[in-house]
């Protein structure tokens, strides 16, 4: 298993997807904006050009040579989904602290890049997770569908999310007001994030196993 992801680490990501966190993390520079964003890039970029560079180099049939089995073929390429989204969050929280040092009295009319924003982002993206990786596995080899119905979920759960923070005066409060500074609220909700994330992911591993099972290579 443990060379399996260092196979897809070395070969099947370009280098460019591990800098490409600090670049777009840089966004969160900008007060006030739509910061959702900043983590669909990932869906929206990353994604779609790293799967399109599995299915050039035929990477399927290369893997399925190994001496692996489908379980840990799955595995290794939802621990690289994780691991690059990881690395998106962690580089934009650490810009978004920047940001927020920067501009302490910005009146926010998106979301402000709080711990309880993180919790929001993080579900996002676990929703991402469980379209994507359980539509892909249903070939193994197809993922325009997939990415399209993954980035569409994601888009419209973020949109959501920002409607309400707008047009509800409570979850303004939370994420926009005075309970953005309330430590418990903001980190409770980072917390479900988490565990919403890693449910719905392990979720998606499991549909695409299934699924990848009845692939024939």
């Amino acid at each position: 298993m443990y060379n399996l992801l260092l196979k897809e680490l070395r070969l099947g990501v370009n280098p460019f997807f591990f800098v490409l966190p600090l670049i777009t993390g840089a966004l969160m520079l900008i007060p006030g904006w739509l910061y959702f964003i900043v983590s669909l890039y990932f869906c929206m970029i990353t994604v779609p050009n790293m799967f399109g560079g599995y299915k050039s180099q035929n990477d399927l049939m290369f893997t399925s040579m190994l001496p692996v089995d489908k379980k840990n073929i799955v595995r290794a390429k939802v621990m690289l989904i994780v691991l690059l989204e990881a690395l998106h969050v962690i580089a934009a929280m650490i810009y978004g602290q920047i940001s927020l040092s920067l501009y302490p009295r910005l009146d926010y009319i998106f979301f402000k890049p709080t711990p309880g924003f993180w919790g929001l982002t993080l579900v996002m993206l676990a929703l991402f997770n469980l379209f994507f990786i359980s539509m892909y596995y249903k070939t193994a080899y197809k993922y325009g569908a997939a990415t399209l119905v993954a980035c569409t979920v994601a888009v419209l759960f973020a949109g959501g999310a920002e409607w309400l923070g707008i047009q509800n005066q409570f979850v303004h409060d939370v994420f926009k007001g005075s309970g953005s500074d309330n430590g418990l609220i903001q980190y409770s909700i980072l917390i479900t994030g988490v565990l919403i994330f890693a449910a719905l992911t392990f979720v998606a591993y499991r549909t695409a196993y299934q699924r990848f099972k009845k692939v024939e290579v």
